[in-house]
């Protein structure tokens, strides 16, 4: 059931590149937010911290929004663990590092953290380049609920990312030998829930944004989709003529393989065209309050997005399964970050602070890596209360060709919530699943 993340890395790391060549800046939430505002710890908290460390490319040329959603997650969650009595009466300490987005600050990062810090674990790592990857790997230092920009998370051992792997992960080539696997659920949902048969896929002329478009279009062909495919230039896009040509298509569904600027423009030309597909799909990055802001000017567009992932919809508050760990998360934000905007790799941060959390806590009073590792690696598949998939770490010798994989999917809707508007969950994702080919690809 792990092997189709791989093909959500893919698509996280074109979009990073992305993202760099479009530099924002700022920061969503200072680190100053997550302060305890509540007073004292509660009793029983009062002994020697755990110190773990999460590093986040907060300040890179991709700009703070883009990453630090993972972090905010994570010390939201800690700082309410705190307060409600810590680890088996131990509080955690979380110590974060900016890496600045490269792989020299990274490796600084894991050399601040490992050795000057002497950080237990690592949580929640989301980094443009995981350079130091190696080192944490080599020091046995397990680093638990990372985002999979890269493919750090399918090669090393003591690294577990957010989403389990099936890889090997011997140290030496991601995947299995070098080639990585992806499912093609998404685009099964699709046509089998919502009838969608044909597909545009729309890139710029930039090889990350076209290497990512390619696999989309794999994808889809191999689900027997109709697709089109429409390519921007990077540097003077003509998004009213993408429009047209999308139009005049007529396609069930548009995927792109944009930068989040470069979607709100691509809306607001299919608006403007009187565009109007079943869905206009984008991937958990996307997934925030930000919809509001970032698509103000193209309400129809805004009306037909879809976000997919691995983890329960942040804005599902709801009596179904897992609805209660989101109400929780909700409250924990609300309270520790101020109530600033939520994204789904907030909650995506908040799970893997709760699994190493729920890992420590299983080693009672004798609390070591290898009992943490124990838990997380041979432990059975973690929900983190169901607001992940069932994550897991079990290598397959040899990759499946197809495999059975279940997806979370939401859609925007402006007046839901309450009238402010939001994300709202379409079906169960612990049954929305489909048995779907795995298709291979070059990280």
């Amino acid at each position: 059931m792990r092997a189709r993340r791989a093909a959500e890395a893919a698509g996280a790391a074109a979009s990073a590149l992305l993202l760099a060549l479009t530099a924002a800046c700022g920061s969503r939430l200072p680190e100053s937010a997550f302060e305890n505002r509540g007073g004292a710890p509660a009793t029983g908290a009062a002994g020697e911290p755990i110190t773990v460390g999460i590093i986040t490319s907060a300040t890179s040329p991709v700009g703070g929004e883009a990453f630090t959603g993972p972090r905010d997650g994570a010390l939201a969650y800690f700082a309410a663990l705190n307060r409600n009595g810590g680890v088996n009466g131990r509080p955690v300490r979380p110590v974060t590092c900016d890496d600045g987005g490269s792989g020299v600050g990274n490796n600084e990062c894991v050399r601040e953290l490992l050795t000057d810090k002497k950080v237990f674990a690592l949580v929640a790592t989301t980094a443009l380049d995981y350079a130091g990857a190696p080192r944490v790997s080599a020091a046995g230092v397990p680093d638990i609920g990372g985002q999979p920009v890269g493919a750090a998370y399918d090669t090393y051992p003591h690294l577990y990312g957010i989403y389990g792997s099936q890889a090997p992960r011997d140290g030496k080539s991601p995947g299995w030998g070098g080639t990585l696997y992806g499912g093609t659920e998404v685009y099964r949902y699709f046509k089998r829930v919502q009838k969608a048969r044909s597909a545009a896929v729309v890139s710029y002329n930039q090889a990350a944004s076209a290497a990512y478009a390619r696999l989309i279009v794999r994808g889809l062909e191999a689900e027997g989709y109709d697709v089109t495919t429409e390519q921007v230039d990077f540097a003077l896009p003509n998004f009213p003529a993408v429009a047209a040509g999308l139009r005049d298509r007529g396609a069930d569904l548009v995927f792109d393989a944009l930068d989040t600027h470069g979607n709100a423009r691509l809306c607001e030309a299919m608006d403007a065209a009187g565009v109007r597909p079943t869905a206009k799909v984008t991937n958990v990055q996307n997934w925030s309050d930000a919809v509001a802001k970032d698509y103000k000017d193209s309400p129809g567009c805004r009306n037909v997005l879809w976000a997919t992932g691995a983890s329960r919809n942040y804005d599902d508050q709801g009596s179904g399964p897992g609805s209660a760990a989101v109400r929780e998360f909700r409250a924990g934000m609300a309270r520790y970050a101020k109530g600033g905007p939520l994204s789904q790799w907030q909650l995506e941060g908040w799970a893997a602070a709760m699994w190493f959390a729920d890992a420590a806590r299983s080693c009672g009073a004798r609390l070591t890596r290898a009992c943490v590792e124990h838990f997380v690696a041979d432990g059975a598949p973690y929900t983190a209360r169901g607001l992940l998939l069932p994550a897991s770490f079990r290598p397959r010798p040899e990759p499946p060709a197809t495999d059975r994989t279940c997806l979370s999917v939401a859609r925007w809707r402006d007046g839901a919530h309450g009238g402010r508007g939001g994300w709202v969950t379409q079906g169960d994702m612990d049954t929305t699943c489909f048995t779907v080919p795995q298709l291979p690809y070059r990280p």
